[in-house]
């Protein structure tokens, strides 16, 4: 069950354009709109409607001649949503899927785990990592179940 601070989150769709505007920062120093559009193929008029909306709710601040600047809270908000693809890709990179797929499933799931989940799979796969034997006796298990 969602605890009652869910309904102040930011849309999936936000979290996905703050993630995006702080990749881009990180990579180029700025980010601008017709940037995030071409990252996130979508369109430049979509990027402005979320870019207000973003900017109404405090997540960022636009400043004349460097495009986009996240808040404190817009990078608050990044910076939980990388750590959450982080742990995801980390986990799921543990049992030899590849990239593509990887991807394809942190961006299904990532949006709708709990902080207590991605808690959780972050320290399974320390588990995993710290015990090699157990994570090749899981991974030859699954194997010979899917032969079964």
């Amino acid at each position: 069950m969602r605890n009652a601070s869910s309904a102040s989150r930011p849309s999936q769709s936000a979290e996905d354009y703050l993630e995006r505007i702080q990749e881009l920062m990180e990579g180029k120093g700025y980010a601008r709109v017709v940037d995030i559009a071409s990252s996130l193929k979508v369109k430049q008029a979509s990027v402005t409607s979320m870019v207000q909306k973003l900017a109404e709710q405090g997540y960022i601040n636009y400043e004349k001649y460097r495009g986009l600047i996240l808040t404190d809270k817009g990078r608050a908000v990044a910076h939980r949503i990388q750590q959450r693809h982080a742990t995801l890709s980390r986990f799921f990179s543990l049992f030899g899927l590849d990239a593509e797929t990887q991807q394809a499933d942190i961006e299904g799931i990532e949006h709708h785990l709990s902080p207590d989940t991605v808690a959780c799979l972050a320290d399974l796969a320390a588990f995993f990592e710290n015990n090699p034997a157990v994570l090749e006796k899981f991974t030859k298990s699954r194997g010979k179940a899917r032969r079964g």
